[in-house]
């Protein structure tokens, strides 16, 4: 019997891993190794070393991209975060219809995100700004995304509005282990609304609002899709994410090479700051 768990355990993990090594480590190692060549895509290529990574640092473009990924992975985490947590506190609550708001919450998760940013494509090049037309207001009138002010904040509420929901279910399945006598000691105690919440609640669901922050911040900084179908990194590149712009003057632009080494830095500091992220809320878990 155990031979035969064995075998099949092996039948069922052999493909798996063989899938992953294709279409994962192999990629991963060959993209590495282009960050090291002047490779265009296409043809030959030369070996130039270093000197991809040196003219990342000094590449305007790159910063700029970097400094709006961030900015964009920071305020749309908070944001997601704070809804998220009110939405579920809320659903967890005692409310008629529970099930139904529930599935209601969670619809925009199952769309994919290119459907949702032509979907907000359209309702902020014609919906918003008809409407503000009609209601005379001069921020409305015209079109969010193609302000180089008001670009990224478009962005920031699809992003938010389409994550919201994962985390909201998140949130709800932390809140569902928290036993009810702890509640009742704490009543007794005089613990209720917020201080309920931040003695009670709160310090039990660490661990799942550590789980949200790591994936917001990691979705976040990889946003693509949602800038691919709106703003295609304009007006004047004010949007353009780390992705986007690997993907862009990689794929498109002859500079695969370049761009491999600037993929290489991007994963490094996703995965740094992931660490951080799970370290800081280990930390935070065992003091409380």
């Amino acid at each position: 019997m155990k031979n035969e768990r064995k075998r099949t355990f092996l039948l069922i993990t052999i493909p798996i891993l063989a899938l992953f090594v294709c279409f994962n480590t192999i990629p991963l190692i060959r993209g590495v190794i282009y960050s090291f060549t002047n490779f265009k895509g296409f043809g030959t290529y030369d070996w130039v070393g270093l000197r991809n990574y040196m003219d990342l640092f000094t590449d305007s473009r790159v910063g700029g991209s970097y400094l709006f990924t961030f900015k964009l992975a920071i305020c749309a985490t908070i944001i997601t975060n704070v809804i998220s947590l009110i939405l579920a506190l809320g659903l967890n609550s005692k409310i008629r219809a529970k099930g139904f708001f529930r599935a209601a919450y969670f619809l925009p998760n199952v769309l994919g995100a290119l459907v949702v940013g032509y979907v907000f494509q359209y309702l902020f090049t014609y919906i918003l700004p008809a409407l503000g037309e009609m209601i005379g207001s001069e921020t409305l009138s015209s079109s969010l995304l193609s302000n180089e002010s008001t670009a990224w904040f478009a962005i920031v509420i699809v992003c938010c509005w389409q994550n919201i929901a994962m985390n909201t279910i998140i949130y709800i399945s932390g809140l569902q282990t928290v036993p009810e006598d702890v509640y009742e000691a704490g009543s007794l105690d005089g613990a209720t609304g917020w201080k309920q919440f931040r003695h009670l609640t709160f310090p039990l669901i660490i661990p799942f609002f550590t789980i949200n922050m790591v994936l917001c911040v990691k979705n976040f900084l990889m946003v693509f899709d949602q800038i691919m179908a709106m703003t295609q990194g304009g007006p004047a590149q004010s949007t353009e994410s780390i992705s986007f712009l690997i993907y862009n003057n990689g794929m498109k632009g002859g500079s695969f090479g370049y761009q491999s080494a600037n993929a290489v830095i991007f994963f490094i500091v996703i995965v740094a700051i992931s660490a951080a992220q799970m370290s800081i809320s280990s930390r935070k878990e065992e003091q409380l």
